[in-house]
């Protein structure tokens, strides 16, 4: 048969126990009825407990046959020769050891449960019907804001202060709470060193990173030790509550500055990026930021090249980036240069394709007339659109053999459909200039075929200035109406504006005549003066200069 240690132990201690009057000791539920409990604590006869003195502060009552319980004998013998027994009071003294106890011990602790909400604080039940007050001061470290929470909750306490004669008890878990916290910070102190791995708690979250609990013990966990790739803000992948596993980069004990890293705990992408991203490779990435000057985008995590705005397009002048794509488009791109010790990747779009530029002096050589659209108006010029990426430039010198327009923007509207001559290409620095006076000859080249000094012209006046008026005799050929030449006698001109204005039809005699210097001086006073007035005179033609020789 096999001996069972435990039960002859508990059989010796309760057989050789002290049973006077007044003591506590070990009995034996022997039966459990509607109203009583009978326990057996050694003596001749059993005693009787009430059954309600075994009931749970819910009211439940859990005692079966066989339970071993603890007893306070008030009698070995009533007038009736029973054994007077109480749990109750057994509970009582146990409770009130328990709480000197841990009023002497600096470490000592007691367990309670919360019962009720009273002016101050609260009521706290330690068993055996001994209750103690927990100041709302002393109920957590932080300040007491809804005391719903710790109703019916069982909590360990520091007894601050007992009297049993007075009935009175005082309680702090805050005291303890504090003990406890302490305790977890000397631990951590004691295993915090360079490369260690620990698990914290997320604390605190800022721009510049997230404080972490590390055990009592805060550390800062900069944003640039998060991920290897790009954050823009740390609440991307952390929230405040989250358990995470840091490594201690940096510990100052004298400052007690903790440096903590997320990303360390896994290895550097970066290390194998000149054999898996040579230059001249395609590549699929997201785009996870945008700036002025380009775009960033993550080929894999935690390695991001850029893709400078001048390499998004040929040709083209891309105002800002935030036009052509969006934070999480998937783009492709072609690696232009790889800088693994700067954590640097270039990349370019416009590379997938044949540079158009290569190619353009055999599209559009030099004499090639094209027609396309007004991109761009400036004080210098207009901006053609000749295909897709490439634009073509007519210098304000270029728009016209004649007059040379103060704006471009008087004669020229963007989106408007302008016929041009290919001038020159500088292919090396991606330049196309344009003509549009060059559609037609010069016609001041043969101007003097035409003209001759003494004839009498008719044209109309394009412009005003103080000293005279520009007037139009043949498209492209102007000539000079000087202030001194204007009117018909003797008098004098103050201000041409007075006779002219811009649109006028205007009859006057040629005096002078340079096509090398592109110049024609006109005068209404000589046609008045010479006493002829001809509406106009015909030019004359090579047949009547040879008639006239």
């Amino acid at each position: 048969m096999e001996v069972n240690h435990k039960e002859l132990k508990e059989l010796y201690e309760q057989t050789f126990q002290d049973v006077s009057e007044g003591r506590i000791v070990v009995g034996t539920v022997v039966e459990v009825r509607n109203d009583y409990v009978t326990v057996d604590v050694g003596l001749k006869s059993e005693g009787l407990i009430p059954l309600s003195e075994f009931a749970g502060a819910d009211g439940s009552v859990d005692v079966k046959p066989g339970d071993k319980v603890e007893v306070f004998i008030e009698r070995r013998e009533d007038d009736a020769g029973e054994i007077v027994l109480s749990k109750v009071k057994a509970d009582r003294i146990r409770a009130w050891e328990r709480i000197s106890e841990a009023q002497r011990d600096e470490e000592g602790i007691v367990e309670g449960i919360v019962r009720e909400k009273v002016k101050g604080g609260f009521m706290v039940d330690l068993g055996g019907g001994v209750r103690g007050f927990l100041p709302a001061s002393h109920v957590d470290i932080r300040p007491l804001k809804d005391p719903v929470p710790y109703l019916g909750k069982k909590l360990k306490f520091k007894v601050l202060k007992a009297n049993r004669r007075q009935n009175n008890v005082v309680l702090s878990h805050r005291v303890y709470l504090e003990r406890e916290k302490e305790k977890r910070r000397q631990e951590t102190l004691k295993k915090l060193k360079e490369g260690v791995i620990l698990e914290g708690t997320v604390k605190h979250i800022t721009d510049y990173g997230a404080f972490v609990d590390i055990g009592e013990v805060d550390g800062l966990l900069h944003i640039s030790d998060m991920s290897w790739r790009r954050v823009r803000h740390p609440s991307e992948i952390l929230e405040v509550g989250q358990k995470v596993k840091v490594k201690v980069l940096k510990y100052d004990p004298e400052k007690g500055k903790i440096s903590l890293g997320m990303k360390q705990l896994e290895p550097d992408p970066w290390e194998k990026v000149p054999e898996k991203y040579p230059e001249g490779t395609r590549v699929k990435g997201r785009v996870v930021g945008i700036a002025d000057y380009g775009i960033f985008v993550e080929v894999e995590k935690g390695v991001e090249g850029l893709i400078h705005i001048t390499d998004m397009a040929w040709g083209r002048k891309i105002k800002h980036p935030s036009k052509y794509v969006s934070i999480g488009d998937w783009v492709e791109a072609v690696v232009l240069k790889v800088e693994p010790e700067k954590r640097k990747m270039a990349l370019g779009l416009k590379q997938l394709e044949p540079n158009p530029w290569d190619t353009i002096e055999e599209r559009y050589p030099p004499g090639t007339r094209i027609i396309g659209q007004v991109r761009s108006v400036t004080d210098f010029g207009i901006f053609i659109g000749i295909e897709e990426g490439i634009d073509g430039l007519v210098h304000i010198s270029n728009i016209s053999w004649s007059r040379r327009p103060k704006k471009p923007a008087e004669m020229f509207k963007k989106g408007q459909e302008v016929e041009a001559v290919v001038l020159k290409i500088d292919r090396e620095n991606e330049r196309i200039s344009l003509g549009i006076k060059q559609l037609k000859p010069d016609p001041w080249l043969s101007v003097e075929q035409r003209y001759r000094v003494g004839q009498v012209v008719t044209g109309t006046v394009t412009s005003v200035t103080d000293f005279g008026a520009f007037v139009e005799v043949e498209e492209g050929v102007e000539g000079l109406l000087h202030i001194s030449e204007m009117g018909s006698g003797t008098e004098r001109i103050e201000k041409p504006q007075d006779l002219y204005r811009v649109g006028d039809e205007v009859t006057a005699m040629i005096i002078h005549l340079d096509a090398r210097q592109r110049r024609m001086g006109l005068s209404t006073r000589a046609l008045s003066q010479r006493g002829e007035y001809r509406e106009e005179v015909k030019p004359i033609t090579l047949g009547d200069l040879l008639k006239a020789t």
